[in-house]
């Protein structure tokens, strides 16, 4: 017997805080799923630059507390702006839509005290759009001791199915998000006992460190396709010194863009500045995806996503990192038909059906929750 397909719009502003990646989706919330639509609408600059701001600021719980009025107000612009996209989206498309996954935008995230901080008013967003809303994803996940993150590795297990029937891959199969900060997922077999088939951790720095860098140095937000760091020279010296002092001591923990800075750098010029500190996150990766090998020595396919994909010569490092590793390809995901800027927004979307249904969207093995948690707080406030 067939199970309901849902509609569903997924909205995803990631740690750049440069815009919001929406995806509308066709999901049983198991493994039948459809991609309708993708966009991406940007923030103006000023709210960019606020929200950057914030984040930069709230450093601990007391400064959640200090800026409560700055962070309310953030928040319903947030939301707002969300809302508005949502709306266009509504209108466009003629079809009911049952729910909408809102992400939020992470402000803090710290799952050593328990506590993360997404701003996103689910409330006023169902007010606003009269759907029903899911949100606030990360909450029970914590409260089961858990990471709160990754929340995407039961969407990539639906992905690996799909890819591994149409393109004839082999089982293990892996993904790789680099975000602002980099995420693996291993599939271990076309299996239905999700929590032993999937497993998932939080790998290290993404994107973060070189964003903050480009903008610190220059007028620009990112490093488009890596072209600031080719440019430049890699500091042998500083990258060997802080690859000896940095470890990231265990996988089982959740990471944030805070537990890492560019000040190792200080005093580089732009391009070589850029280029050390691409070459330092790109180890941390590879460092990573051997943790996730183990001792496998069978051929194993790590596919790509995430605007990291993009930054040619951070993919090109970690491949050299990974040289002596026969056995390990990176591939970008958009290689098999997918488009891995929206990966992400469109897990979302599957995640608000899933909730809906009462089905977990986290796992020991993936976040580190005691059980099997269903997540994500659904709202109907019209």
């Amino acid at each position: 017997m067939k199970k309901k397909l849902y509609t569903a719009i997924g909205l995803m502003s990631g740690t750049s805080m440069d815009g919001v990646d929406v995806s509308l989706i066709r999901s049983d919330g198991f493994n039948q799923f459809t991609d309708i639509l993708d966009e991406y609408f940007e923030y103006d600059k000023i709210l960019q630059q606020q929200l950057v701001k914030l984040r930069n600021l709230i450093l601990s719980v007391d400064d959640l507390k200090l800026y409560t009025l700055r962070l309310n107000e953030l928040e319903r612009e947030i939301t707002v702006f969300h809302s508005k996209i949502v709306s266009k989206i509504l209108s466009d498309y003629k079809d009911d839509i049952d729910f909408v996954g809102f992400h939020g935008q992470t402000i803090f995230h710290n799952p050593k005290i328990n506590i993360t901080k997404q701003l996103g008013d689910g409330k006023l967003m169902s007010q606003l759009i009269k759907k029903r809303v899911v949100y606030d994803f990360r909450q029970e996940d914590m409260a089961n001791k858990g990471q709160g993150a990754p929340l995407t590795p039961i969407f990539h297990n639906l992905l690996s199915k799909n890819i591994t029937k149409k393109y004839n891959i082999n089982f293990p199969i892996c993904f790789l998000n680099i975000g602002g900060i980099s995420n693996i997922t291993k599939i271990i077999k076309n299996d239905e006992n999700l929590e032993e088939n999937i497993e998932a951790f939080d790998s290290g720095p993404g994107n973060c460190m070189i964003d903050e860098w480009v903008r610190k140095n220059s007028k620009n937000n990112f490093d488009a396709n890596g072209s600031i760091a080719k440019s430049g020279k890699i500091d042998q010296l500083i990258l060997n010194k802080v690859i000896d002092n940095f470890k990231i001591d265990s996988f089982e923990k959740s990471l944030d863009i805070k537990d890492f800075d560019v000040s190792f750098a200080r005093g580089l010029s732009l391009e070589d500045g850029c280029a050390t500190i691409t070459n330092f996150t790109a180890h941390l990766i590879a460092k990573g995806i051997e943790y996730a090998n183990g001792n496998n020595n069978k051929p194993i396919k790590y596919l790509v996503c995430g605007g990291g994909r993009k930054n040619d010569f951070l993919i090109q490092s970690i491949e050299d990192y990974l040289s002596h590793k026969k056995n390990i390809s990176l591939s970008s995901i958009d290689d098999y038909n997918l488009n891995g800027d929206y990966i992400e927004s469109q897990a979302f979307g599957y995640l608000a059906i899933r909730s809906f249904l009462n089905l977990p969207i986290s796992f020991p093995k993936t976040s580190g929750c005691e059980v099997p948690t269903v997540g994500g707080k659904l709202i109907e406030n019209f």
